[in-house]
């Protein structure tokens, strides 16, 4: 399960223009239809971790809505395992870029909310701690989201997602805010656990580094409005490293240059 196909995906946003209150009664008048994705064509396979990679602004998480079901006024389709998406599944899982623990429920509560359906307490609790001990957590597992680090709230979201074994799982620029070695630890951590479990995965970032450390497959946007400028499948072995990596070195100085950036950094 995780098997999506985009075909000719077209997406514009509708610009209003508040000049007070008309004859008719509405808050403004229709203004431009600005386009904001453009034909979007692309496959992703089952258990894919696939990195859709642009710079800020350009669409990436529009078009992420799209897949997941969030926002369904464009053009073009969108299939998930051979069905056209009609809203939010609830086997897909979607981490927001903000968080979105609840802030009145500890680690252990967290993790185990999408479990409350199963009958048997026990498999239940046992649930729950094989996640608190794969995202290692133990000895957190009462404290609240107030007292917890960015990294380690990231790591409470990607356990309550993996725990209820979703098909395929949406995370949108996870690492927003963390300060650079959380950050490197968490994409390390996000590899193995996606190595573990074998589900697709959809990742949002503007990190040219994560894409490539991170992806099976990379699509990277660019324009507005936003195009697919490349889309490249990485095969190579992880842990991946630029520095005795020659090819993967090449092609990210390829990105950079295509994304208006003369030379890597």
């Amino acid at each position: 399960m995780g098997h999506v196909v985009i075909r000719n995906l077209q997406k514009e946003y509708i610009e209003r223009r508040c000049k007070g209150r008309s004859s008719d009664n509405s808050s403004g008048d229709r203004g431009d239809n600005i386009p904001v994705l453009s034909n979007i064509t692309a496959e992703f396979n089952e258990g894919e971790m696939v990195c859709i990679l642009g710079p800020s602004g350009c669409g990436k998480s529009t078009l992420l809505r799209i897949i997941a079901g969030f926002d369904k006024s464009f053009s073009g389709s969108v299939l998930i395992d051979g069905k056209m998406i009609n809203g939010p599944n609830p086997n897909h899982i979607f981490i927001f870029q903000q968080g979105s623990l609840f802030p009145w429920m500890t680690v252990w509560q967290n993790i185990g909310l999408g479990l409350r359906y199963m009958k048997d307490r026990n498999m239940m609790k046992g649930k729950i701690r094989k996640y608190v001990d794969m995202v290692e957590l133990e000895g957190f597992e009462y404290h609240y989201p107030y007292q917890l680090s960015g990294g380690m709230q990231r790591r409470v979201e990607l356990a309550r997602a993996l725990a209820v074994n979703p098909d395929l799982l949406f995370m949108d620029e996870p690492f927003t805010g963390l300060d650079f070695l959380t950050h490197m630890r968490l994409r390390e951590e996000v590899v193995n656990m996606h190595e573990f479990i074998g589900k697709t995965i959809i990742f949002v970032t503007h990190d040219i580094d994560d894409a490539l450390i991170m992806g099976d497959r990379v699509v990277v946007l660019g324009g507005r409005p936003a195009c697919i400028k490349l889309t490249c499948e990485l095969d190579f072995p992880r842990p991946r490293d630029f520095e005795n990596m020659p090819e993967l070195s090449r092609l990210r100085s390829e990105i950079f240059f295509m994304l208006g950036v003369p030379c890597a950094v």
